[in-house]
């Protein structure tokens, strides 16, 4: 965490604070190793603390042992004042997009400091993964990847779409997954075309596109994966028309992926792909999101995000053709950006497969 601690010092020192008060759980997390509830973390231009209460205060010496572990009792605001004046603080920033009204209303009035708003610093330093944090998201790919193989057991005509999710879900939790990334999409026939079409009541028919978008958490880090497949009987020559069109999408996109691209031209990679093939109006998502400690995290592949992939950028590829009163298709998968290219991480099929248990 002294990597970590020091980075966020210099952007203390750039953006001219004292020091940083940070509340964000994922920030917090990331900054300090520390996997409780409760804590806040105070970090100045010189040093760097841990404020929790009595129930996590062995677990945070033991987690965070870069940083000098204060508890406090009663008024944690009382506490973080007292620090704040040993310190000798007169510019405290606060994280601005997570702290609502009420909290900057309670610092006023109880922190003798100058107070100023900050936006993101912690999450900028997040975008670049280390090899660990890699590591991390990799095996919560591995056991999603694992997860699609099972499903494809699974599936059949007659099986309620609400029953896959919870498929899904009992078996990366059994493979070692802590939680689900997010709300499983389990969307079939025309439900396809919704690009958030959490998983219902329906029944899969036969001929139904089933697009399946999941994700699980292994040890805070999460993964993200789409696949898109026809269940009962062989794909008619629109699915397949589709279906070959997000996919080859995609691979370009994930061709022209490497550090010092934007990703907004990583994102009209694949949408002039779409656009040129007659279904622009049909693609309305950006192409795809960082993920780490969030689900969705920055920078996002968007045509409003020209942000610069660097190297050890984590980013999903996910474009779609949603058709209402049809279906649609989505293939997604997860890669790490590296100077000269990407390194895929998801490595279940993209063929179309033709599910019929």
């Amino acid at each position: 965490m002294k990597k970590r601690i020091s980075k966020l010092q210099a952007e203390l020192k750039e953006k001219e604070l004292d020091a940083l008060l940070i509340n964000t759980p994922e920030n917090r997390r990331y900054m300090t190793g520390f996997t409780g509830t409760a804590g806040t973390v105070l970090v100045s231009q010189e040093e760097a603390i841990l404020i929790t209460d009595f129930r996590y205060t062995q677990q945070a010496k033991k987690q965070a042992p870069d940083y000098r572990v204060v508890e406090f009792k009663g008024s944690k605001l009382d506490k973080i004042n007292e620090l704040l004046k040993g310190l000798k603080i007169d510019t405290l920033g606060f994280e601005a997009t997570y702290e609502n009204y009420n909290t900057y209303l309670n610092y006023k009035e109880k922190l003798d400091v100058s107070l100023k708003a900050t936006e993101n610093i912690v999450k900028k330093i997040r975008m670049i993964k280390n090899s660990d944090e890699i590591e991390k998201i990799k095996k919560a790919v591995e056991i999603t990847d694992d997860a699609f193989t099972m499903i494809r057991e699974f599936l059949r005509i007659g099986v309620i779409e609400r029953d896959v999710a919870l498929e899904l879900e009992f078996f990366m939790k059994k493979a070692g997954a802590t939680d689900n990334a997010f709300d499983f999409i389990v969307a079939s026939g025309e439900r396809s075309a919704l690009p958030h079409g959490v998983a219902s009541d329906k029944k899969i028919t036969a001929g139904d596109f089933v697009t399946m978008d999941f994700g699980c958490v292994y040890d805070g880090y999460h993964s993200d994966m789409t696949r898109t497949v026809v269940v009962g009987e062989e794909a008619t020559t629109k699915q397949k028309e589709i279906y070959e069109i997000v996919l080859k999408a995609q691979l370009e996109a994930i061709k022209g992926i490497k550090a010092g691209i934007k990703g907004s031209e990583v994102d009209k990679i694949a949408r002039d792909i779409i656009a040129q093939a007659g279904y622009e109006d049909y693609f309305g998502h950006g192409l795809g999101h960082c993920v780490g400690l969030e689900i969705h995290e920055g920078p996002r592949l968007s045509p409003k995000d020209d942000t610069v992939l660097e190297a050890g950028m984590v980013v999903t590829v996910e474009p779609g053709i949603y058709l209402p009163n049809w279906g649609g298709v989505r293939i997604e998968d997860i890669v790490v950006v590296t100077e000269d290219g990407c390194e895929i991480l998801t490595e279940s099929s993209k063929e179309l497969l033709i599910i019929d248990n």
